[in-house]
């Protein structure tokens, strides 16, 4: 890479999210030199859409020897089989975009010499544009085997108008956070829009009335943070209410009551911190949390 210059990058999978960042990166001024996936056609029709014209590579050895810095935006099972299968020399750079594993995915490549990282943006990228949409603003995890190629991702998050995080410590536990907010989120929401069809609702009726208090909560998280943003029965000590939910379930869905019961007892500490309930208020949800636990809310 020429100093103070933008590197030229190659993509290795052309999926959604190579597809997003090569897309974006090129809008952001950066020359995407070369592409490669194995169903060829996907590449070509990249290709045709980004202005420089990168070429369709036939190989990842293309796409390495073409760029400055490659990307292996191939799934994560596949990253190291890929890595391990070109040859890299000292003038190379290579990423991948897993937020589980560190930049020990690629020790074949930095063992050749290559500048070895990783680039994750902490983002839920359900489709090419969704994703365009969403990366302005996003956090994206950082690392990098040397300074200079830690400056150089840096550089490109700043170009796409990202907020760039150097991880320390456990990158598993970084990923295992991110999936806890962002898809067992769409899992939560799947559970409660399927109790309105108790209600004679249908569950994409039930998700649509839901959704506002979803922005909401979002917005509250926002303006106020944690512990401010919790509201409702477990925030105001409401054991009856609480109890009258765990009878309900109980009764018409069983098996949400134990995720139910485990989210409400994560809920009261946060209530404490906030300060609207008490040890004596804490103590009471936990003991009607407890009876459902063994089966006696009813």
């Amino acid at each position: 890479m020429g100093q103070g210059s933008r590197p030229t990058l190659g993509f290795i999978g052309i999926g959604t999210v190579g597809t997003a960042l090569s897309e974006a990166l090129a809008q952001c001024g950066y020359r995407i030199v070369a592409l490669y996936d194995r169903h060829p056609d996907r590449a070509e029709a990249l290709a045709s859409r980004i202005a420089e014209h990168p070429m369709a590579a036939t190989s990842p050895q293309q796409v390495a020897d073409a760029a400055d810095v490659t990307f292996l935006t191939v799934s994560d099972d596949a990253i190291a089989t890929v890595a391990d299968s070109i040859h890299w020399s000292d003038r190379h750079c290579v990423v991948h975009c897993n937020g589980a594993t560190s930049i020990s995915l690629l020790q074949c490549a930095q063992n050749q010499g290559a500048a070895v990282g990783a680039f994750h943006p902490l983002q839920s990228f359900a489709s090419i544009a969704q994703a365009r949409k969403n990366m302005p603003g996003s956090a994206f995890a950082i690392e990098a085997s040397t300074p200079e190629f830690e400056q150089t991702l840096h550089t490109m998050v700043e170009a796409l108008g990202g907020v760039p995080l150097s991880l320390h410590g456990s990158t598993v536990l970084y990923h295992a956070s991110a999936v806890i907010a962002s898809n067992y989120l769409v899992t939560l929401l799947h559970l409660a829009s399927g109790l309105w069809r108790h209600l004679g609702i249908s569950q994409a009726e039930g998700l649509r009335a839901l959704m506002p208090l979803v922005r909401g909560t979002v917005e509250n998280l926002e303006a106020v943070g944690l512990p401010d943003a919790l509201t409702g029965p477990i925030a105001r000590g409401d054991v009856g209410t609480v109890r009258r939910h765990l009878e309900a379930l109980a009764e018409s869905e069983p098996q949400i009551l134990t995720v139910y019961e485990q989210l409400a007892r994560h809920a009261i500490p946060i209530a404490l911190a906030k300060g609207t309930i008490d040890a004596t208020a804490a103590k009471q949800l936990s003991a009607v949390l407890d009876e459902a636990n063994t089966g006696d809310a009813g």
